[in-house]
């Protein structure tokens, strides 16, 4: 009988170190605009630390594919943490942008390689019958992660300081190591389609055509979420919440741990269109809520709707681009979802930036509620295709 069991002891590891992880790096994604903003009074170049960092992660990622392969992932991922904690390690006290841009780069790449690793590795190890379920739970980690972070380092902007904020993403990275160390080396099998011997190039494997159209509704959405990771804190200022809106985060972590063993379950039984259209109905409705948001009551419902979509949305996207590719352009797809994640942060930290100083937050959170609704429309027209995947994993 085929092996069905999800959460054995090397996808449990996987899980915890890539939630350390995800904290820390969110901890610096939230907390480097904000410190740079108030030392250089100039949001532009906040929004730089972001971009930077995610640029650096989008042009990585692609030769992870073909490389993944090759490379003996444990060890990869071990030097990569060690290598980023040094770069913590070096931002502290630090205000020179031409220190911190170099530094954050080299973050962004050792980012890009150790979450496509991770990713890798995860959904390497999720039975088949239950992929939706495991990349859910996986993705979940990752989601929290997201949320936790940007809210651990706004409070400890508030209540003490941005040396204290790197100090405490130290140890985080850290434990990120210690943890890394039990993870389980995995070592991916090609098997070459039948009647040929030619393995694919580099760039077949850094991109599938069949994962593009999930990988880019996911970017969509990611280009809307840039404008909660960077700007909620200059909404709570110009809506006067005060320093409540951390809160934002904490509910939407506590909706996802709600919700998120539904959603697997339900992209296994029904498919992604039971999830996406849904998903992507809180979310409008939760941008709108924000553009509109002058008292707490309200901030925490838009909270609680757009803690759903974001639940939903990434996991779902991430299942339905890993299901349309073979095992051996898993890799691949993992790769094409981070990236394009990564890139609408990226892209929507300049120009939801740029929005800001033009306008007001609200009328910021008023436009990214837009790119749902074509998130929405393209799926609504998207062409369904059905996929049957063999692979090979070699432990």
């Amino acid at each position: 009988m085929k092996e069905t069991k999800l959460w054995t002891v090397p996808f449990t590891m996987i899980v915890l170190t890539t939630f350390i992880f995800f904290i820390c790096v969110q901890m610096l994604t939230a907390g480097f605009p904000v410190y740079i903003a108030g030392v250089q009074h100039d949001t532009a170049k906040a929004g730089i630390m972001t971009t930077a960092f995610m640029i650096a992660a989008i042009i990585t990622r692609p030769f992870m594919g073909a490389l993944l392969h090759k490379m003996n992932m444990k060890r990869t991922l071990l030097i990569v943490f060690a290598v980023m904690t040094v770069t913590l390690v070096l931002s502290y006290n630090q205000s020179a942008l031409s220190i911190l841009i170099p530094l954050r780069i080299i973050q962004g790449i050792g980012f890009g390689i150790n979450t496509t690793i991770l990713a890798t590795m995860a959904t390497n190890r999720i039975p088949g019958n239950r992929l939706g379920e495991g990349i859910g739970y996986f993705g979940m980690a990752t989601s929290l992660g997201t949320t936790l972070g940007p809210m651990v380092a706004l409070s400890l902007l508030h209540s003490f300081s941005f040396n204290i904020m790197i100090i405490s993403s130290v140890i985080l990275m850290a434990l990120s190591f210690v943890f890394a160390i039990t993870v389980k080396n995995l070592k991916l099998s090609y098997t070459p389609p039948k009647g040929t011997e030619k393995k694919p190039s580099l760039l077949q494997y850094a991109f599938d055509s069949r994962a593009l159209l999930p990988v880019f509704l996911v970017m969509l959405f990611y280009f809307g979420f840039a404008g909660i990771i960077n700007f909620i804190d200059g909404l709570g200022k110009e809506a006067n919440l005060g320093s409540h809106v951390s809160l934002f985060f904490l509910i939407n972590a506590v909706i996802m741990v709600v919700i998120r063993p539904f959603t697997g379950r339900i992209y296994d039984r029904f498919g992604h269109k039971y999830l996406v259209y849904p998903g992507a109905l809180c979310g409008i409705i939760g941008l709108v809520l924000l553009s509109n948001t002058y008292s707490m009551p309200m901030f925490i419902l838009a909270a609680i709707l757009y803690g759903v979509a974001y639940g939903i949305m990434q996991p779902t996207f991430q299942a339905w681009a890993v299901s349309r590719v073979e095992v051996d352009k898993r890799p691949t797809a993992n790769a094409m979802t981070l990236s394009f994640m990564d890139l609408g942060v990226a892209l929507g930290s300049l120009v939801l930036g740029s929005i800001v100083s033009h306008t007001t937050f609200h009328m910021m959170y008023a436009y990214s509620s837009l790119l749902v609704v074509a998130l929405l429309i393209l799926y609504f027209f998207r062409k369904t295709t059905t996929q049957t995947q063999k692979y090979t994993v070699e432990q």
